[in-house]
């Protein structure tokens, strides 16, 4: 699958909101307002996995070449999976409010 069929307009699973794709050149794999995913790969694009659980946000990680990213652990499964955080881009993400209701 082609990165820009992946790059296409979705509903939340979890809050029902409507997504529209990114517009910075990547991807969105996770919901902007509430941060949930969808367990879909085994590796970063491939659509493999036949899980299709809904993904939570647990946590989040800073690499200084990837910047921010949201952990999320798979509610069906347990997978354990790091998205990149969407800047730059119509709907980015609500990282901060994220940031704040998780930090120590």
């Amino acid at each position: 699958m082609s990165r820009k069929k992946e790059n296409t307009e979705f509903q939340c699973e979890q809050c029902q909101a409507q997504i529209n794709p990114v517009t910075n050149g990547s991807f969105r794999n996770h919901c902007p307002f509430c941060l949930h995913s969808k367990h879909l790969d085994h590796q970063p694009g491939d659509r493999a996995s036949n899980c299709r659980g809904l993904m939570r946000p647990i946590g989040w990680d800073y690499l200084s070449k990837k910047g921010y990213q949201i952990i999320h652990q798979c509610n069906r499964c347990g997978k354990v999976q790091k998205n990149k955080v969407a800047i730059n881009t119509r709907q980015e993400d609500e990282f901060l409010s994220f940031m704040t209701k998780y930090s120590n």
